[in-house]
């Protein structure tokens, strides 16, 4: 079966009616993370057994056999399968033919097709469920930070916790190792919660160079073709393109845009960088008031469309690769630079 986010979160707390789960999708990070659940229902000294798709193939049996055999020392135990894909298919089959089976399972696969035999039989199957991971974005990402970096004894506020997000992709794994480093450099833990600050964040290197998207925004929004350039090839180097450029440009595009309308209303560029507050990063305050002042509503519209088209067409089968899309920030940086 098919779950939602709600469901396999609840269903591996306790995973007992369940034969076993699937964890999917390109977010192979996340799918792990939701093995904490199976771990914490099982209790710290629970047994974890960890096989791979490579041993199943060769032993189709012993998936049945992990899930129905009892600890030598009397505990709890669960099973791990990782990589997992069609070559696991024979074992699961003989896992859900098995008379008994106790103890949970979960097969991380990472991105399948749909075409996927394993994935067609966890979705068709009652006694399972199976749930696709994707890297977060968005509000969603910001939560995310706000959540795991709870879990570090870190308080940070939302303009901090999207810059961590942007920073880190949305990869759940690199922004662990962030927040481990920034809980460490305040002596933070869960029962001692401590804030964090931006200047925090520059000293541990979170926003260092391979992964900061800054610049280039304020190249492609201020119109610093040069700049962009600069940045298009550092980013490419370190094999950051294509999407995430497109969405790291659109947020300030969009920001851009909601604030100009206000000025457009008769509000000061001011008043209206004031009301923005803690959402944008303070070290950006100065170059996002010149940009609010020098773009006009009609002409952000347009820039947002075309973001939006892009990552559209980015996403489309066949559709534009990291050079076109690197084309289109030229675009909308020349735009930028006709307005000084």
């Amino acid at each position: 079966m098919k779950a939602a986010k709600g469901q396999i979160d609840r269903a591996l707390k306790a995973p007992a009616e369940w034969r076993f789960f699937l964890l999917y999708g390109p977010d192979d990070a996340g799918s792990r993370a939701l093995v904490r659940h199976v771990k914490a229902a099982a209790g710290a000294d629970a047994e974890r057994i960890e096989l791979s798709g490579a041993e199943l193939k060769a032993d189709p049996a012993r998936l049945a056999d992990e899930a129905a055999s009892i600890s030598l020392f009397g505990g709890a135990r669960y099973i791990i399968v990782e990589p997992a894909g069609d070559e696991s298919l024979a074992a699961v089959e003989a896992l859900l033919q098995a008379p008994a089976a106790g103890n949970p399972v979960v097969l991380i696969a990472g991105a399948l097709k749909p075409s996927s035999k394993l994935l067609k039989l966890a979705l068709a199957e009652p006694a399972a469920l199976a749930f696709a991971s994707y890297a977060p974005e968005g509000q969603e990402a910001d939560r995310l930070v706000a959540e795991m970096a709870r879990e570090h004894g870190l308080i940070v506020r939302p303009d901090l916790a999207r810059r961590l997000a942007d920073a880190c992709n949305g990869n759940r794994a690199v922004l662990a190792q962030e927040l481990n480093k920034l809980a460490l450099f305040v002596d933070a833990d869960p029962a001692q919660p401590q804030p964090v600050d931006h200047d925090a964040l520059d000293a541990i290197g979170a926003s260092a160079e391979e992964g900061d998207l800054s610049r280039l925004v304020d190249s492609v929004s201020g119109g610093k073709p040069d700049q962009l350039g600069a940045e298009l090839a550092r980013l490419a180097s370190e094999g950051i393109e294509g999407i995430p450029l497109i969405r790291a440009v659109l947020r300030r595009m969009s920001l851009l845009a909601k604030l100009r309308a206000a000025v457009e209303t008769g509000s000061s560029v001011d008043s209206v960088m004031a009301t923005a507050g803690k959402a944008l990063f303070w070290k950006e305050k100065g170059s996002v008031a010149t940009q609010v002042g020098r773009w006009r509503s009609e002409l952000l519209a347009k820039s947002v469309s075309r973001l939006v088209e892009a990552e559209r067409q980015a996403k489309a089968s066949g559709g534009l690769g990291a050079a076109a899309v690197d084309e289109e920030l030229f675009a909308i940086c020349r735009q930028a630079a006709r307005l000084r």
